[in-house]
Parts: structure tokens; sequence; C-alpha cells
């Protein structure tokens, strides 16, 4: 399939310095509106990523993400609501931004251009063929995420790729392929715009479903997140009394004492 840049095509959209606020905010929720669409034409593909990779935790591998800019913030991001969200260890799931941590908040100049770096940063964590690596570009040609992908093949590590461009070199290099076609973007080649809104919502639906998967969540609770603040303990409380009709002191009491919702319900024989 041809290469065809959607990303980087002229914004459906003219004469944005002379448009009223109202006028640019309407038609910026205009353009959004479309982006679940595109993400729903691929649901397929996300399946059967998401199926891979409960296959791979089950047998103790990790999820890795890889990225630039954007795309490397919104991994990383993913990546750090799941210890807090679901309990899970810091290292099930980790996101690796081209140029270290310091490129979170600055932009490191030609970090994305290096095609060897990307599977250097993952031998870091003696990544495996138990382990599952997604690279994600939004232009789908970045060279830290394709070099990083081309070596986890050759390893026999599985691979994914999360970009909005069919044809690109992330699509032809990923083993699971994810490509939400969202596009011209509402301010030319601004792919932190509907393309991060898309990943965004990918990854979401990546480490969700995942985690529903591997029994961390208990019907529709996070019986597992990390209780780190007081509204924390107090939904992990409202939990314990919705299930078990408990009072307010009582479930509180037993939070206390067990240190968890889990182990609060495993405690009354409901988990």
């Amino acid at each position: 399939m041809a290469f065809n840049n959607i990303t980087e095509q002229d914004s459906h959209h003219d004469d944005l310095e002379k448009k009223s606020t109202s006028a640019l905010l309407a038609a910026m929720n205009k353009e959004d509106q479309t982006v679940a669409l595109a993400v729903e034409k691929i649901l397929p593909e996300v399946e059967k990523m998401v199926d891979a990779i409960v296959s791979k935790m089950q047998h103790n591998g990790r999820l890795f993400y890889i990225g630039a800019g954007t795309s490397g913030r919104l991994g990383i991001l993913d990546a750090s609501e799941c210890p807090p969200t679901f309990g899970v260890a810091p290292d099930q799931v980790m996101g690796i931004i081209a140029g270290g941590d310091g490129a979170i908040r600055n932009a490191v100049e030609y970090a994305e251009d290096d095609r060897e770096q990307a599977f250097k940063d993952l031998q870091k964590f003696d990544i495996g063929t138990n382990d599952v690596v997604i690279g994600i570009a939004a232009s789908g040609r970045t060279p830290y995420v394709i070099g990083g992908l081309e070596a986890c093949n050759a390893a026999g590590i599985m691979t994914g790729g999360i970009c909005c461009n069919p044809g690109s070199p992330l699509d032809q290099t990923a083993t699971h392929s994810m490509v939400a076609v969202v596009g011209p973007e509402f301010v030319t080649g601004s792919s932190r715009m509907k393309a991060g809104t898309a990943q965004k919502m990918i990854l979401n639906m990546i480490s969700t479903s995942v985690m529903i998967k591997l029994g961390r969540i208990k019907g529709n609770k996070m019986v597992d997140m990390q209780l780190s603040n007081d509204k924390l303990v107090d939904r992990g409380i409202r939990m314990i009394m919705e299930t078990t009709h408990l009072n307010y002191e009582q479930a509180q009491e037993l939070l206390k004492k067990y240190g968890s919702v889990r182990n609060v319900l495993n405690h009354i024989g409901i988990c």
C-alpha cells in the first residue's frame, strides 16, 4: 500500500486567525467528533491486540509503549495510570519516550530520529519474548519507533502499532497494526489534536480492557486501586458499603484493617 501522509495534509479550515473564538471552538469540536468514528472502524484490530497482550501478561509478560513527542507522552500517561487504577506493579506497563524522561516536558532535538535508541532503551528492562511493545506515532514514520519495532520483530518480541496513516512504515512494521484515519488536522500538521485524541482513546481501550480481562475489575469497580488520597479512600469505603450493605463506619474499619477493597471483599468471601 502506498504511503499517503494524511496527517500532514492541509486543514479543511483556513483563515483561522480571522475567526471568532466561538467559530474556532465549534470547528474544532466538529472535527473532534469524527475521531471516535475513525476509532470505531478499527475495533477488530484493537481487539486482536488486547487478546494478544492478555495472553502474554498471563505468562508474566509486560507491556511497553514507545514513542516520541506527543505520542511518547501519551504512552507514558497511560502507563503511569495503571498502577493507581488497577493496582499492578509499576513495571507491568511502561512508557518510554525518545530522549528520556527529560523529553516528557521539553522537546529533545533529533531524539526521534535515532533508529537504534528505542531498542537500547527497551533492553534496559531486560525485554524478552513474553513482553509486548506497542509503537505510537501519529504519522507512522518516526525512526525511533520504527527502528524499535523492527528490532523487536527480529528478536521474536510481539509488536503493535498505533498511527493515523495507512501504509506508513509503522503500519507495515507492527505485527498488530491499528490505524485510525482521522484525516487532516484542524491546524495543519498539528497531530497533537485529532491524531493525539485517537491515540489516547485507543490506549485507554487497550489498557482498560487488558486489566479487566486479567481480573483487575470486579463488576465495574476498581477493587485494586491504590488508596493514595482521601477521595480514593472514600470511594473504596463506598464500594464496600454498596457490595456488603455495611454502614460507613464498618466499611471504613474493614478498609483500614485490610488495606484494599479486594482484600476486604476476599475476607468477606465476595471477591
